[in-house]
């Protein structure tokens, strides 16, 4: 069962919690970053969520790292064909760095400590279903690049480049629901109930479609006319300057991602929602 901690503990003992998940979270971080799976930037963005989540409960950091651990095994899994067919395109690969972490798990971090520290049940679901939607992002991409063909733009299904924001395939739609069962199945067994189970599968896949949906309208999109090639880099890889063809300005992935993070968020707390008033009352937190 997830704690109330603001209240019941003193701050002395919250400074205990604190230092105990900084350390923790230090250990956890350092090892991805040794493993390739963070950047310097991204150890110290990830050591500040675990502690965040540690201060929360001991759940919710467990629920973090698993979360974590599964997305890193999936950007390993085939990496080098998968940078082969995207290196051109997308404007980051390989160790996630600071803004990566954030994006796609302060939302959470920040929710969590917020709804366990003053009791909010409502916010507890909308940070499972931000995870949830990290979760189904991450899983549909790698696993949409690496098995899933030629993928077709979600607005107007014209086929797209692999790896191109906005483009769908029916191996990374799959994928995405399971990321967002995987949060929900780890949260189940971390002893929360089967209702937000369906929340975080509900909401995580709902949180990836509006990323696509977001990635294929509104992110800024750049050309290479050198290459003739669509990208998200300001410089491609063959060296040239590209071209702005679309999208609004700054609005790029790691902006979207967080947008997603946000629609699964409001989807969970639109769920607990409907379930307190269909009469299902849970509360995670108290």
């Amino acid at each position: 069962m997830i704690e109330t901690i603001f209240g019941p503990m003193g701050g002395f003992e919250v400074a205990q919690r604190a230092a105990i998940g900084l350390a923790l979270a230090v250990v956890v971080a350092g090892a991805a970053w040794r493993a390739g799976a963070l950047s310097r930037s991204g150890v110290l963005a990830a050591a500040g969520c675990g502690t965040a989540c540690v201060i929360a409960g001991w759940s919710w950091a467990a629920l973090l790292i698993l979360y974590f651990v599964a997305a890193a095994l999936l950007s390993r899994a085939g990496s080098d064909q998968k940078d082969a067919i995207t290196r051109g395109i997308v404007s980051k690969g390989g160790a996630r760095d600071a803004t990566q972490v954030l994006a796609n798990g302060g939302l959470y971090s920040l929710a969590a400590l917020i709804a366990a520290g003053f009791g909010i049940p409502w916010l507890a679901w909308g940070a499972v279903g931000a995870l949830a939607a990290s979760s189904a992002d991450s899983w549909a991409t790698e696993l949409g690049v690496w098995l899933g063909g030629e993928p077709r733009s979600i607005i107007s299904w014209t086929y797209v480049r692999p790896g191109e924001s906005g483009g769908v395939t029916l191996t990374g739609l799959v994928a995405s629901g399971a990321g967002a069962a995987w949060v929900g199945v780890v949260a189940m067994v971390l002893g929360l109930p089967a209702t937000l189970g369906l929340t975080a599968l509900l909401a995580g896949f709902g949180g990836s479609i509006t990323d696509s949906v977001l990635g294929a309208t509104l992110q800024e999109r750049f050309r290479c006319d050198a290459c003739n090639e669509p990208t998200e880099r300001a410089i491609h890889v063959c060296g040239s300057a590209t071209r702005r063809v679309g999208g609004i300005r700054w609005l790029d992935n790691d902006v979207i991602n967080l947008l997603a993070t946000c629609a699964g968020l409001f989807l969970g707390v639109l769920f607990y929602w409907i379930a307190e008033n269909v009469g299902t009352r849970w509360n995670p937190i108290g």
